[in-house]
């Protein structure tokens, strides 16, 4: 008998996350039994390495709504967010972390608000960040700020990657050519109609966080280079008061030296000459980042390749448009970009 269409997929990516498993699971589950209507739980393991694959195999003996799509190697959070989003079969798809940081409960209000009002998106607001260190808040409000300023007003501050789509933005997702899209500026790119709901974010349940700085420091790097060439507008400003300054100093060589007041000059050699080397360096770093990613897009590799599915070999062609895209850049059914 084949089981009815999902109204409900709720996306989770994971990566080493045994320890927080046997709590997430039965938070999450007594949620989405009481919606009394069909849904489907995606867990995308990201390559992990302890006993997370064991513990999703004993959750599916007991839980016949848990899917787990296995990718063949880490392949990092966003990756695996995509995935799990593209392959998802509901109407609703909802992406959710497992840390429990953002608690599940919001899951049933996010979808009864999209209902009501007619809304394609609904993004997950951190009512506020109070539980965060002064340098998270310090930095995340910086990150916001500019992603507004680069990507325009509709992405809503404070929502990181939980959220609900509708069916039809995800359909326009897979429509996108980026081989790794930065999802929480893509979705409002969409221009889908929108809405938020609060809530507070949590302590973490257990485990430790897969996102340190340094990962964070990375994920802003590909958000500004993903969405705009500012940058490189900043390097060519740069260039242009270097020019000035240049000039200056050459104003004031000539005028020195007419006066006859000429002097060794090394301390504003020195400074003119760190100047303008540290200007080029920048230059070259900003043109750099893109032309990284002008040649990791010629390559054409996916962005992760999927090793399982334990929905069966046609859930992942289930989704018609999925395989087009997959066959595009990777040649195989079970790549994706």
């Amino acid at each position: 008998m084949t089981p009815p269409e999902p109204a409900l997929s709720v996306v989770v990516p994971m990566f080493n996350e045994e320890s927080v498993l046997p709590l997430f699971a039965p938070r999450l589950r007594a949620v989405l039994d009481a919606l009394g209507e069909p849904y489907e739980v995606l867990v995308v393991d990201d390559g992990s390495t302890d006993g997370t694959p064991a513990g999703l195999a004993g959750l599916r003996a007991r839980w016949p709504q848990l899917r787990v799509l296995r990718l063949r190697r880490n392949s990092g959070h966003q990756a695996a967010l995509v995935a799990g989003v593209l392959r998802a079969r509901g109407r609703w798809v909802v992406s959710l972390d497992a840390d429990l940081q953002d608690p599940p409960e919001t899951v049933a209000e996010m979808l009864r608000r999209a209902r009501a009002d007619g809304l394609d998106i609904v993004y997950g607001v951190r009512a506020d960040r109070s539980r965060d260190t002064r340098f998270k808040r310090w930095t995340a409000a910086g990150y916001y700020r500019l992603m507004r300023r680069l990507v325009g007003k509709q992405v809503p501050a404070q929502a990181g990657d939980f959220r609900l789509l509708s069916r039809a933005a995800v359909e326009a997702l897979r429509e996108l050519p980026e081989r790794s899209p930065v999802l929480r500026l893509v979705v409002p790119w969409l221009g889908f109609p929108s809405g938020e709901v609060t809530y507070q974010r949590e302590e973490r349940a257990a485990g430790r966080t897969k996102y340190p700085l340094s990962r964070m420091a990375g994920l802003a790097a590909e958000s500004v280079t993903s969405f705009s060439a500012a940058p490189l507008r900043v390097a060519t400003w740069l260039g242009l008061v270097g020019v000035a300054v240049c000039g200056v100093l050459v104003v004031v060589a000539v005028g020195a030296w007419l006066a006859g007041s000429t002097v060794t000059g090394w301390p504003s050699l020195y400074v003119a000459i760190l100047f303008l080397g540290a200007v080029q360096l920048l230059c070259l770093g900003l043109l750099g980042e893109y032309v990284a990613r002008i040649y990791t897009a010629v390559q054409g590799r996916p962005a992760y390749f999927v090793a399982s599915d334990t929905a069966g070999p046609g859930a992942v062609d289930a989704d018609g448009p999925a395989v087009s895209l997959a066959t595009k850049y990777a040649g195989r059914p079970c790549t994706a970009v």
